[in-house]
């Protein structure tokens, strides 16, 4: 298999922008306000509400649309994962489309091959964050049927529970969250199949679009301001003793 230094080169500014901006995200959350960690204290708030309810039917309801979105996803990464192996038996007919198209390089057999396997292998990556953050969401489930109630929510060894029931639920969206990093990073290697340089600026766009949305978006902005209405309600109501701000995301 011969593959060129423009394909190497690519294929490495990928890899970059994919665990790079892994990375970078999961760093920069700490200090900064961002998606991730802004939901982790919504979830946290929520958890600590959940403690004094009797009733949980909400909260039942809530769970299982989140696992619904996700089991549709990991279903779906069994089909393209499905489709991604058959072309492995069509790869004369891909090549065919592939020279079609303007400007399309042309390459070697093999070439397609492990540019398929690549693709292959990230929808592979996704359906096991997938499955993997279902797994936690029962978990979240078996503990909040597991909590006592505290309608005072005054109870100090319950809020502690409540804290540790936010970071299994944060756990699975994390998972969730890398499963569709790796949907948005495989728009990026199908480009892959056409030019390496669509290649690199497809890896590029998809770090930025990630980046824009997950620290610089309205949706951030709103998330974040809630997060503070709701700490300042959360210590008029329990001013002694609650500690939420000084958890980390």
């Amino acid at each position: 298999m011969f593959i060129s230094i423009l394909n190497i080169i690519a294929l490495m500014c990928f890899l970059i922008c994919w665990f790079g901006y892994t990375i970078f995200a999961k760093r920069k959350a700490k200090d900064t306000n961002c998606i991730a960690k802004c939901m982790h204290q919504h979830r946290i708030h929520w958890m600590y509400e959940v403690i004094t309810r009797d009733i949980r039917v909400g909260e039942a309801a809530l769970l299982a649309n989140l696992e619904r979105n996700i089991a549709f996803f990991a279903s779906s990464t069994l089909l393209v994962l499905a489709g991604v192996l058959t072309l492995f038996a069509q790869v004369e007919k891909l090549e065919s489309v592939i020279q079609s198209i303007p400007y399309a390089e042309l390459s070697p057999h093999s070439v397609v091959q492990f540019k398929l396997g690549l693709l292959a292998f990230i929808f592979v990556l996704a359906f096991f964050q997938f499955t993997w953050s279902m797994r936690q969401y029962g978990f979240i489930n078996v503990m909040i049927g597991a909590a006592p109630i505290d309608e005072s929510g005054n109870n100090e060894n319950l809020r502690r529970y409540a804290k540790q029931m936010a970071i299994v639920q944060d756990q699975a969206a994390h998972s969730y969250n890398y499963g569709l990093r790796s949907y948005y990073f495989s728009m990026a290697a199908i480009c892959w199949f056409f030019h390496p340089l669509l290649f690199i600026f497809a890896s590029l766009f998809v770090v930025y679009t990630l980046y824009i949305r997950e620290f610089k978006s309205k949706s951030v902005k709103a998330i974040t301001a809630g997060q503070e209405f709701l700490d300042i309600e959360r210590n008029t109501r329990f001013p002694p003793t609650d500690t939420l701000n000084k958890d980390e995301p």
